[in-house]
């Protein structure tokens, strides 16, 4: 399999730049050759020189309708590179994307200009959200004066859940989301969670879990009984709009409950419950898992569905 690597984002997103301080890390500047595929050209070009060193080739492909295996299967015959880096369109429709069945991503990266990522977000949802969702890393730069970075992590973890998120300004990496920035007290006996709580809650506990350990927290939530859990456990949570109307899903931790055998798929509870770390067999790993301290009937909300926009 030929291992390839990824980088996508919009015109001017730090592409470039980063797929340049790859390519002068001495890691990256291994044996064999690295074909290097540009799929749209911005105001920053490549170092002739930085290309020689790193045995890299440069190839352009301008137009989509030209980015196809067969185009570039050429390319990998003529070069006989050992690795491939693509710099692809952001206009481009990722989901439409083919790539030769032998290639294999190793590693998807998308570059975000936090400056102008609300104009995405806001005017090409769906297309923004093809980039990021199989993303492992997603860079947020040009992040100086941007005050609410919280709120743009919490766009992205919506689509991506596991994607690891980095903020730089200018000085480097910074740090993004703050306790006192968070919707709710933390300090409070019982944190109560409204639906925009909820979703910040349930994203900042997957890099944060140290915040909510044996935190006691209440919120309204929709019974989900997977099959495969072990007697004694289900979970409550919320559909949530990650993208568009089409694009929802189910967030919800494990909760251990003695009544969990009471209850029933898509019914609503009021749920009472301390967060702990543990090991959980349908995580297959450590996450975390509410244990419930009361677990009430209740209304559905007026609103069953949260958001993050």
């Amino acid at each position: 399999m030929k291992p390839v690597y990824m980088i996508n984002g919009f015109l001017e997103s730090g592409k470039t730049e980063f797929i340049t301080y790859t390519l002068a890390q001495p890691y990256f500047q291994v044996r064999g050759k690295t074909l290097l595929i540009v799929c749209e050209e911005g105001e920053i070009e490549y170092d002739p020189v930085l290309l020689k060193q790193s045995r890299t080739v440069l190839e352009v492909i301008e137009d989509e309708e030209d980015f196809v295996p067969n185009r570039l299967i050429e390319l990998e015959k003529k070069h006989k590179p050992e690795r491939i880096v693509i710099e692809y369109n952001g206009m481009w429709n990722y989901k439409e994307m083919k790539l030769p069945w032998h290639w294999k991503i190793e590693q998807q990266v998308t570059t975000i200009n936090a400056a102008t990522f609300p104009m995405y977000f806001t005017n090409m949802k769906s297309l923004l959200a093809e980039q990021i969702r199989k993303s492992e890393l997603i860079i947020f730069n040009r992040c100086d004066g941007v005050k609410d970075l919280s709120s743009y992590k919490r766009n992205v973890k919506a689509i991506n859940p596991g994607a690891e998120i980095v903020f730089e300004d200018a000085n480097g990496e910074i740090n993004e989301i703050m306790e006192e920035e968070l919707p709710y007290d933390l300090k409070a006996d019982v944190i109560e969670l409204d639906n925009m709580g909820y979703g910040i809650w349930y994203l900042d506990t997957m890099d944060h879990i140290e915040r909510y350990q044996d935190k006691t927290l209440s919120f309204l939530a929709m019974v989900l009984k997977p099959t495969q859990f072990p007697k004694g456990y289900f979970v409550p949570g919320r559909m949530a709009m990650t993208c568009c109307a089409e694009d929802m899903a189910f967030l919800g931790y494990a909760c251990a409950f003695e009544g969990a055998d009471t209850l029933k798929d898509q019914q609503w509870v009021k749920v009472t419950a301390k967060v702990e770390k543990c090991y959980f067999e349908g995580y297959q790993g450590e996450g975390p898992v509410l244990r419930a301290i009361q677990v009430e009937p209740a209304k559905a909300p007026k609103e069953e569905v949260i958001s993050f926009v």
